[in-house]
């Protein structure tokens, strides 16, 4: 049986080893741990980037099949230029192996985004600019009636928090 041309053959290679170089490399840096959430490689879910500890979960979580992801397609591009399998069976094969890449990252992504939202979310400090100045008791819980010394619901006095005093009475 008659090799398909090289024409075809050499594309549909670098296809499949444009998408196996990059996870390959995403997998074993992931399983390593020396993935940084600010780069381009890795799960970058809205978990996983909680915290460097969820990202660093994830995509350790995820690496067997993003590595898996990358040998499938590094194989499969080997395949296409070595069997002699005519020009139909190199499209079948660049085919599934894309697919197989695919398949296998998305389960990667899947797992490692599941484990990722186990990780507990860090707290976040309170924010300036409303009206209680961060004290944390609600809306209007601090007494916004603007009176120095008047208790709100949270017992915070006016008095307590600078910006609920009228600017008459600071001295």
């Amino acid at each position: 049986m008659p090799h398909a041309p090289l024409a075809l053959a050499l594309p549909l290679a670098v296809v499949l080893l444009a998408f196996a170089v990059p996870a390959g490399v995403a997998g074993l840096r992931g399983w390593s741990g020396r993935l940084d959430r600010t780069g381009r490689l890795g799960l970058h879910t809205d978990a996983a980037l909680a915290s460097d500890e969820a990202f660093a979960l994830a995509n350790r979580v995820a690496a067997p099949l993003v590595i898996g992801a990358g040998a499938v397609g590094a194989l499969c591009a080997v395949l296409v230029l070595a069997l002699p399998i005519g020009t139909a069976g190199t499209i079948v094969v660049a085919v599934l192996g894309l697919v197989g890449v695919f398949g296998q990252l998305a389960a990667g992504s899947r797992i490692g985004d599941r484990a990722a939202r186990a990780v507990p979310r860090p707290a976040r400090k309170p924010g300036g600019g409303s009206s209680c100045s961060g004290c944390g008791c609600g809306d209007g819980g601090c007494g916004n009636s603007g009176t120095a010394g008047s208790a709100g619901k949270a017992g915070h006095a006016a008095a307590d928090i600078p910006d609920l005093v009228p600017d008459a009475t600071l001295r």
